[in-house]
């Protein structure tokens, strides 16, 4: 990874290891519709996913913008706006990647619109609460970043094209995880509070995530395999499926002294940004705003 030099008068994003990066991401006719084992209740879940990162991502952008003047720490704003820069990418590259989605087939409208109607609901909750809730989905996408880097069962499964946006955007969520965090930890960070904000948060969203899903699936006539959805709902929910794996990470949200930072994981985002990014690395040919 390039290293840029701090200046006491200029910090940055990649300054502070948070580079908002610009990957020019080719989506080659080759990859196939179900790019995820084959499998088309598996695929679809990431389809869905991939159609509520981008109203999510820019969720998560107002709720810290909205205290971004209580950061006064330099090293902090920079950290804030590597997270703002990074996450506004990801909200457009998953907007390309929704459009390819469409064009196979999958019907990518239906997260769009109920992931807004849910973060529309949560909208009328109180600025910080709604960072507590910026925090919990963090942690959520951090502990699924994990996962997907680390899970050699999953990457096997995966397309190889296919899953180079979703390793990049892992990495990058690794990178900020504490971002948010740390602004909300500003504005009081009060136990309760965020307890409620992730209560609020799930009974708000996983509702929404079970009906998009079967819709998603009947639209493609796939609701009812009975073979394929026990395949993928094996393979995601089973003893060893990949959701699996993260659940049991969930509740550590609700512990009382509880930081994103708590679990290092400093050395899987190196060796994924050699990985990536190094000089012929995976992405390192459509990586556009290099560091000289």
């Amino acid at each position: 990874m390039t290293t840029v030099a701090k200046t006491s008068n200029s910090l940055n994003g990649a300054s502070v290891g948070i580079p908002p990066r610009h990957i020019d991401f080719n989506f080659p006719q080759s990859i196939p519709t179900y790019f995820y084992a084959g499998n088309a209740t598996a695929t679809t879940f990431f389809a869905m996913l991939s159609g509520f990162f981008p109203p999510g991502e820019r969720y998560f952008m107002d709720s810290v913008r909205h205290f971004r003047s209580h950061v006064t720490d330099k090293a902090q704003r920079a950290a804030v706006s590597g997270f703002m820069g990074q996450e506004a990418i990801h909200g457009r590259e998953h907007d390309r990647l929704n459009e390819l989605l469409a064009e196979r087939g999958f019907d990518m409208g239906t997260p769009d619109r109920f992931v807004k109607l849910g973060l529309k609901v949560l909208e009328m909750l109180p600025p910080s609460t709604k960072l507590a809730a910026t925090t919990f989905m963090e942690h959520f996408t951090a502990l699924l970043a994990e996962q997907l880097l680390e899970d050699k069962d999953f990457q096997g499964l995966a397309d190889p094209e296919m899953i180079k946006i979703w390793q990049w955007h892992a990495l990058e969520e690794l990178e900020h995880k504490s971002v948010a965090y740390d602004v909300y930890e500003l504005v009081g960070n009060r136990h309760s509070e965020r307890v409620a904000a992730a209560a609020a948060s799930l009974v708000v969203l996983l509702p929404m995530l079970g009906v998009t899903w079967a819709w998603m699936l009947a639209r493609d006539g796939k609701l009812g395999n009975i073979r394929d959805n026990a395949k993928g709902l094996n393979m995601l929910f089973g003893r060893k499926g990949f959701v699996s794996k993260i659940l049991p990470r969930l509740p550590e949200f609700t512990q009382r002294h509880f930081h994103p930072g708590n679990h290092d994981t400093r050395h899987l985002e190196q060796t994924w940004r050699e990985r990536l990014f190094a000089e012929g690395g995976e992405l390192f040919d459509v990586y556009k705003n290099r560091v000289a």
